[in-house]
């Protein structure tokens, strides 16, 4: 199978992406990307004025880029709510939405809903967000939802008598719990928009390890290390938005589907298919987690 290769693409003028957590690391290196195919680039972003500063950033590497910038904070359901209403009333269509913001294992803090924050930004306001977007999503022709994961899920399960981490915190956990939900949240969505019969499909992505913004709460050991191992480890952001690119845009991507490094360990290399663990397949733990995002989230869909 030919390898993703961004130049292939076709032009998606025409087409609209909403890309959260655009102003930074992958998210804008995604941001990027899509710009170059001429999509509308919605940067759903919580930083104004990082924001602005990124905008500027992608105008000197695309000058004919679209953007549109959009406050949106994963840690507030009202604010998910706002950002939704606001794009519902200015746009008839949604090509994309890439859930693509997260946080990592930063000291232990709550989200204004109460959930634990990693859980709250990183799954639980990207819930939220797919369900207040979806009915523009299938209203529009062979839209996709990509959302990011990480190989940090292979070890992680879903504590649903701690899912918000309030008897115990663990951040390295939390955060494989995290991201976990988010692959195992794309693997069921698959499922439900099928059943729905709908052309709108789900797909996942990882962007490996690299170094960006996200490891700042890294310990010190780790952030020692980096520049000895860093380059055996890691790649640059801009190809760890590959692998989300790829699931975005790719001719022959596939609900379901998992895009990732194919490197060693997924660390590094090349876009393409990935596996994922048995755990985030399995079926019942899905529904499960899916019923109690409801509850908790208060989105209904599907």
């Amino acid at each position: 199978m030919e390898s993703f290769n961004l130049e292939k693409i076709p032009n998606q003028k025409g087409r609209i992406a909403i890309v959260t957590g655009a102003n930074v690391g992958v998210g804008y290196e995604t941001a990027i990307g899509l710009a170059k195919k001429q999509s509308k680039v919605i940067m759903a972003c919580r930083n104004q004025q990082k924001a602005e500063k990124a905008k500027a950033a992608i105008l000197d590497k695309v000058p004919d880029a679209d953007l549109e910038i959009e406050i949106l904070d994963l840690g507030n359901l009202d604010s998910v709510k706002n950002f939704a209403s606001k794009f519902i009333e200015k746009y008839d269509r949604l090509d994309l939405l890439i859930n693509n913001a997260g946080i990592m294992i930063p000291p232990f803090s709550k989200t204004e809903d109460g959930f634990e924050s990693q859980m709250g930004v990183n799954y639980f306001g990207h819930f939220a967000l797919t369900g207040k977007l979806m009915p523009h999503l299938e209203n529009t022709e062979n839209s996709r939802v990509v959302t990011l994961s990480s190989i940090a899920h292979r070890n992680a399960v879903i504590d649903f008598d701690n899912i918000n981490s309030e008897q115990s915190y663990s951040k390295f956990a939390a955060y494989g719990q995290s991201k976990v939900a988010c692959l195992m949240f794309a693997y069921e969505l698959q499922r439900r928009l099928e059943k729905a019969g709908s052309d709108t499909i789900s797909v996942a992505a990882h962007p490996g390890v690299s170094n960006t913004n996200l490891a700042r709460h890294a310990p010190i050991w780790m952030k020692l290390l980096m520049p000895i191992l860093g380059p055996f480890m890691t790649h640059s952001p801009e190809k760890a938005a590959l692998p989300s690119l790829n699931a975005a845009l790719g001719d022959n991507v596939r609900g379901g589907e998992y895009y990732g490094p194919t490197g060693y360990r997924e660390m590094k290399g090349g876009p393409g298919k990935v596996s994922s663990s048995s755990y985030s397949m399995d079926t019942d733990v899905a529904s499960r987690l899916w019923d109690v995002s409801e509850q908790l989230t208060g989105e209904k869909y599907l």
